[in-house]
């Protein structure tokens, strides 16, 4: 089983969209959507949900009315602003569930022992069926943290299907940038596929990538998409990962074909024979070929 993982340094430069297109040139390979910050594969390869389960990536504190006695203490040692005073005859406090970063120091040093410290629900993590194959994917809720956790969580969770269902892939939707949820949807992967594009931030987004990817020593190649909208920063961009080692596994030209297929909720090389596909096909194609060596040449 081989786990590739596509990533992107910057959001907007169609690594999703690029995604739903390899999943379907795949033999049933297993999905995972780790852009759980913003999940949109789904969009385009239309789960269905087979188990919906809760997720929880930390604590926040509650605070227990009935014990309350007013005294502020918390109110005062909390340096998020997290804690709410309402001023009555009696001043009373409340957490704010938001602004509440989990760190415990209210609960531990409460006098009355009034402060709650239980797990919260962060988002939802999911497993579907997809027509090209098992799909574990996720949403983490609105200003929720520990979106790294819960990339490793829909990892190791498309993993397990993997070797259970004996699947020779796991095609990783990465999020987008060098933040932690990057890094948890890299530690441990067989190879890496970086989709850019050819403008100065994707050029110095690229740049910071790369370094990453040096750091973890993956193996890795380059997808240079809508290569065509500036010609002169596609071949910068390849010469300068060449200079970084890193071949280019392909060219994909601007087709207006893509937004198309997105509107259709299809993979574009499902939508049309038009040619991009032509492009995706060949990059996937050499890819592969990347990826057989590389296993063969570890073994």
């Amino acid at each position: 089983m081989t786990e590739i993982t596509v990533i992107s340094g910057k959001g907007g430069t169609g690594k999703t969209s690029l995604v739903a297109s390899l999943v379907s040139l795949a033999h049933k390979p297993v999905i995972a959507d780790c852009d759980v910050d913003a999940a949109d594969l789904h969009l385009v390869l239309n789960p269905v949900i087979r188990q919906a389960h809760d997720f929880s990536g930390g604590k926040r504190a509650e605070i227990v009315p009935d014990k309350c006695t007013g005294c502020g203490k918390c109110f005062e040692l909390c340096r998020f602003g997290a804690i709410i005073r309402n001023e009555a005859d009696k001043p009373t406090y409340i957490v704010d569930q938001i602004a509440c970063e989990g760190c415990s120091v209210c609960s531990h040093f409460c006098p009355e022992k009034a402060i709650d410290f239980n797990p919260s629900v962060n988002g939802q993590w999911y497993i579907s069926d997809t027509i090209y194959g098992p799909m574990v994917h996720a949403k983490l809720g609105i200003a929720e943290e520990n979106s790294g956790k819960m990339v490793a969580l829909v990892r190791s969770q498309a993993k397990e299907i993997a070797e259970k269902e004996d699947l020779s892939y796991v095609i990783i939707d990465g999020p987008p940038g060098i933040g932690c949820p990057v890094i948890a949807s890299l530690a441990g992967t067989d190879y890496v596929l970086i989709v850019t594009e050819p403008t100065l931030s994707g050029e110095h987004d690229l740049e910071r990538v790369m370094e990453l990817i040096n750091f973890f020593k993956i193996p890795v190649c380059l997808c240079i998409n809508k290569y065509d909208i500036n010609l002169e920063m596609s071949d910068r961009i390849e010469k300068k990962a060449r200079a970084a080692g890193i071949k280019t596994a392909g060219r994909i030209r601007y087709d207006r074909a893509v937004t198309d297929a997105q509107i259709k909720r299809l993979p574009v090389v499902e939508f049309t024979d038009a040619p991009v596909v032509l492009d995706i096909r060949k990059m996937w194609n050499t890819l592969m070929r990347e990826i057989n060596l590389t296993t063969k040449g570890s073994q």
